[in-house]
This record gives structure tokens, sequence and C-alpha cells, in this order.
């Protein structure tokens, strides 16, 4: 077996429990915390170096958070959708099936904006939700108008990579 799934599969015995029981008590969900707790150890299988870890409650704690505030986002988003939703009368609304597909896509561009640096995401909501121009990114973020180009560029690539 490869030492690294070796030394996860170690983290997995030694601290599932524990781990779970930490996120039920921030998520307020058992089942919610399970797949926390297994995306968690999923996550520890992508290229990390555990061979020196000496705190493994505290690199496991400082993951689970990392996910459980992608989670919290997710759940803050698909309500604030839902809360939209109910503003109109019911023959309006969309079908179930078309406000699932919403939903997915709202948790796909939260997941494609989460994954830019903080400044390309910055320059791409300007561009996006509020509809300024780059020369006006470019004069509210006090950025050069190349450097928003290579922000936006930087967006939209990763817009691609996400999508496919």
């Amino acid at each position: 077996m490869h030492p690294q799934r070796e030394i996860v599969g170690a983290l997995y015995r030694d601290h599932r429990r524990w781990l779970q029981g930490w996120l039920g008590g921030r998520v307020g969900c058992r089942e919610t915390a399970a797949d926390l707790t297994q995306d968690t150890f999923a996550r520890l299988l992508q290229d990390r170096d555990l061979s020196s870890l000496r705190e493994p409650r505290a690199f496991l704690t400082t993951v689970a958070r990392g996910l459980a505030a992608n989670w919290f986002r997710r759940q803050a988003l698909e309500r604030a959708y839902l809360e939209y939703l109910a503003q109109f009368p019911e023959p309006v609304l969309p079908s179930l099936e078309d406000q699932a597909l919403v939903r997915e896509a709202l948790q796909q561009i939260d997941a494609m904006l989460d994954a830019l640096p903080a400044a390309a995401r910055q320059v791409f909501l300007l561009a996006q939700f509020e509809g300024l121009r780059y020369e006006a990114i470019a004069q509210r973020l006090q950025l050069s108008l190349s450097t928003v180009k290579r922000h936006m560029k930087r967006a939209l690539v990763g817009c691609l990579a996400h999508a496919g």
C-alpha cells in the first residue's frame, strides 16, 4: 500500500469519530457531519505530504473547517435562491427540476469563484454583477488597466476550466 494511504488510513481510524462529532456540533446535522468527515479524509488523499504531521487533530480541524465554511456558504446561497422564489405566485415558479438545475448551477459558480485568487474574483464580480467596464474597475480598485485585464483573463480561464 502507498505510504500516504497508510497515513490517511491511520488518521481515519484514530480520528474519524472525533472529527465527525466536532463537525456535528458545528453544522447541527449528523448526516452532513458524516459527509464532511468523508470529504475531509478524501481531501487528504490529494497529493499532500502527511509524513511530518505532528498535530493530526489541529490539521484535520483546519481542513474540515474550510469544507464546513464552503457548505455553509452553499446553504446560504440556496436559502437566498429559495427566498427569491418565494416572492412569486405559484403558477410562475419554475418546476422542481428547473429549481434543482439552478441550485446546481449556483453551487458550480460558487465553487468556481472560490477557486479564483481574491483579486481575479473581485474584478470578475465587478464586471459581471455591477456591469463595470475595465476602466471603471481599474479606477475603483486603483489598478492599471492591464492588471484588470490580466485578472479578468484569469477569471474567465477559471470559469472555462471549472465548466470543462
